[in-house]
Order: C-alpha cells, then structure tokens, then sequence
C-alpha cells in the first residue's frame, strides 16, 4: 500500500514538473491572454459581489519604448540583466532589513520572479508559493530570454484598478498608447509600480514625482540604451543552469 501511494505520488510530482515546463516553454511563443493575477482579481470581486472591469491588450517587445523598458528596470530590477532570476545579494540585504526594523518590510523580488507570480500564481504570501515561485523563476530563466521576460512582464503588470499591461496603462493615465509614451510619462509609471492601486497618477504626489525624477538619474546611469543591448547577450540555457545554481548555492 505504501509503496503505491509512493508511485502516486512520484507519477504526480513528475507529470506537474512536465507540465510547468511545457506550459512555460509555450509561452516563449504565445503571449499570455490573461494572467493569475488578473483572475485572482476578478474572482475576489466576484466573491464580494462586486462587478470587476478589466483591460489587457498585448503590446510587442518591439512597439514598448525603450524609455519605458529601462524606466521600469531602473525601478524594479537594476541587476536584471545579469542574475540568472535571483537577487542574491538583494535577498540578503532585504533578510538584514526585515530582522532589525518593525516599522517596514523590504522586498527583493526581481522582475523574473514577479513574471512568475503574477502570470502562474497566487498572490498571497506562504511558503508553497513561494517554492513554486522559485519553480517558474527557473523555469522562465532557462526557457526565455531576457527580452521574452521583461516584454511579458511589461504586459502583463498591474498599473491600477482592473488596469494590466502598458498599453492599458498609457490610455487610462495619459491617454495615449504605450509606444506614444513620453520619457517622463514612462517615469511615472514606473514610480508607481510598487503600489499601483494605492498611488494615483491624476494627478501624481510629490512623493511619485520624487520617485520620477530619482529613476531617471538611475537611467542615465545604468546606461540606457548600452544596458538593453546587454539583455540580447543570452548565454546557453546550460550555462544558466549552471550558474543560476551556483547562485543559489552560495545563497
């Protein structure tokens, strides 16, 4: 009996790993029509007896700005382009932080883990989330490129209430489309990424405009255009693997 729950349960563990891997490998190629956190959103509304209004309209790597693309990786994830989906020394720093205040929590999560939550998970905070969190970030690391995951995540991120993706939030906070988009108007999305239900851009605090200004001095330093050359140099997926290992493993 225990032996065949034991198969059971080594059939299931390996038929989700295929899975994963074949659902993250499709989405190399096929944009994703809707992510979990957009459903999550709808469900919870659902739930609450509330009508839930949603826009999501996919824009190509080629069509986003390269202002937006740097604005939001200056924000979020400026060691992007040379972690294999993990902040090492973010997450050190960020475990340092939590453990002596108790009036603020920091975050670490790269832009490869947020793709990996938002598109495939759930939102809430556990420990199961977070291993399958690690699962995807992987996965997302060796089976895209950089420019797959940073074009996914723009496309899919939250700017606002029912408001996914940047070419819904260029129209619903500046009324233009996402490739009309304005150095500054792209400044100020990116400044509210953190917060985008809770931060307004109509109009913008000082605090968001503070944060504007502050990421684009950090564009201008990580280089802008040099550093986006940076995401097209994709080493083989068996050197990702192996060094994202070795990352680990020094964690």
């Amino acid at each position: 009996m225990l032996r065949k729950l034991l198969r059971i349960a080594l059939i299931t563990l390996l038929s989700g790993i295929a899975l994963s891997v074949l659902l993250v490998l499709s989405l190399r190629w096929i944009n994703p029509p809707v992510s979990a956190l957009l459903l999550e959103r709808q469900v919870s509304a659902k739930l609450a007896g509330h009508s839930y209004d949603s826009k999501l309209q996919w824009t190509p790597w080629a069509a986003l700005p390269d202002h937006l693309k740097m604005a939001v990786i200056a924000a979020e994830d400026q060691q992007f382009a040379n972690h294999h989906g993990f902040d090492i020394a973010a997450i050190q720093a960020a475990l340092v932080h939590n453990q002596s205040s108790t009036s603020s929590i920091r975050g670490a999560s790269t832009i490869s883990q947020q793709v990996a939550k938002n598109v495939f998970l759930w939102s809430s905070r556990s420990w199961p989330r977070k291993a399958l969190e690690a699962w995807f970030t992987l996965l997302i690391e060796l089976l895209w490129s950089k420019e797959r995951i940073l074009e996914v995540y723009l496309n899919i991120a939250e700017w606002g209430p029912g408001i996914f993706g940047a070419e819904a939030a260029a129209e619903y906070h500046f009324q233009t489309g996402a490739p009309y988009l304005s150095n500054q108007q792209a400044y100020l999305l990116a400044a509210i990424l953190p917060s985008p239900l809770t931060r307004s851009l109509q109009p913008p605090s000082a605090a968001t405009l503070q944060r504007a200004r502050w990421i684009s001095r950090q564009v201008q330093q990580l280089g802008a255009g040099h550093y986006l050359n940076k995401l097209k140099q994709q080493p083989a997926w068996t050197t990702k693997l192996r060094e994202t290992i070795e990352d680990i493993l020094s964690f």
